[in-house]
């Protein structure tokens, strides 16, 4: 293999790969990237076993064809420290020669041919959905999901197909979010996605993309990248029973200046407790210290006696970031019962904090 390739396009790559390689142990030919040039074109892959990635350009020389590995993170670089010109790449005797100008690098290389096979899409099922409205859900769910929970499923986020409908959901058992999009399928689904998946997936895809399953794994293909990731084997919680069916008071109320009352209370506690009067609503830090923070705000709610809730104040703001609309609306029952917090056709239940 022997070829060159301008530094942009080659630091780009890299830098897409370097979320899928094996961090810890650099004697796993998974620490490497994978670099095949045949025909117009280079193709290079990069894999930690549980996500994978595949990018391929034909904007390069090729004088001649052939397949090598390098560490990925090495690779990155030395690649970062040359100067904005033309890279030249050569296999030679089982190491990777980086040069350019009067600068040369060498790189030990694992066998090629030992690099983990990639699955493939094709005649794979496939689910119809489009980019941006993908993205934006996964967006939305992505601060609820748990992070080492035990039970490996609430460590990922739900897919669930319906017949006339796509909900996607995820759950830190303190919070749900579920995003609801109309749908026709004529096959019904359900699958779990790692939360390391759908963070690369929110960095890659911005284009027309494909999205193809199978028991194992879900595979996004787009003209420029293809990913892979394995999914999560386990029984998601029966999210539509957490959803409270009614709630006894609704109030729409002004985004902006929620935010930022909240984010007052905040320097002090991240627990709140909000108390909506019949013309204001107070805000008021939680802390076992000797410290203490208020506010309030003018708002017509309606209610005529006061009603209190407390508040993990993460829990609230990440909703209100996710969302577009100057508006939003909250469903309250009993000051200790589950709330929802709405916006169109995604809302997060929380639990309050008992007091």
């Amino acid at each position: 293999m022997k070829i060159t390739i301008s530094k942009s396009i080659l630091e780009n790559i890299l830098i897409h790969a370097a979320p899928f390689l094996e961090k810890k142990d650099t004697s796993q030919i998974t620490s490497h990237v994978y670099i095949n040039v045949s025909g117009s074109k280079l193709t290079l892959k990069a894999t930690d076993y549980e996500i994978g990635f595949l990018v391929s350009t034909d904007n390069l020389k090729i004088e001649n064809e052939g397949s090598i590995t390098a560490n990925g993170k090495k690779f990155l670089d030395i690649v970062r420290i040359l100067k904005d010109d033309d890279i030249n790449l050569e296999a030679k005797n089982d190491t990777l020669l980086i040069s350019q100008g009067h600068s040369n690098f060498k790189l030990p290389t694992f066998s090629y041919n030992e690099f983990p096979e990639f699955p493939s899409y094709e005649g794979k099922p496939r689910i119809s959905i489009e980019s941006h409205t993908l993205i934006e859900s996964l967006k939305k769910i992505t601060p609820a999901i748990d992070t080492n929970n035990p039970k490996f499923e609430l460590n990922g986020a739900l897919i669930d197909i319906k017949k006339d409908s796509i909900n996607f959901a995820a759950t830190d058992t303190r919070r749900l979010a579920v995003v609801t999009l109309n749908n026709q399928s004529e096959n019904e689904l359900s699958i779990i996605i790692p939360k390391k998946a759908i963070v690369e997936i929110q960095k890659l895809f911005f284009d027309n993309i494909e999205l193809y399953y199978d028991e194992t794994n879900l595979i996004i293909h787009s003209e420029q990248y293809t990913f892979f990731t394995k999914l999560i084997n386990g029984k998601f919680p029966e999210y539509s029973r957490i959803i409270p069916k009614e709630t006894n008071y609704n109030l729409v109320l002004p985004k902006a200046i929620m935010i930022n009352s909240i984010k007052q209370i905040t320097t002090i506690s991240t627990d709140v407790k909000l108390t909506f009067f019949n013309d204001t609503i107070s805000f008021e830090s939680l802390s076992e210290d000797n410290i203490e923070a208020k506010t309030e705000i003018s708002y017509n709610t309606g209610f005529d006696e006061p009603f209190s809730i407390a508040i993990n104040s993460k829990y609230l703001l990440d909703f209100l970031n996710s969302i577009n609309s100057s508006e939003f609306t909250i469903g309250l029952n009993e000051g200790n019962l589950p709330f929802i917090l709405k916006d169109e056709n995604f809302i997060t239940v929380v639990m309050p904090i008992v007091i």
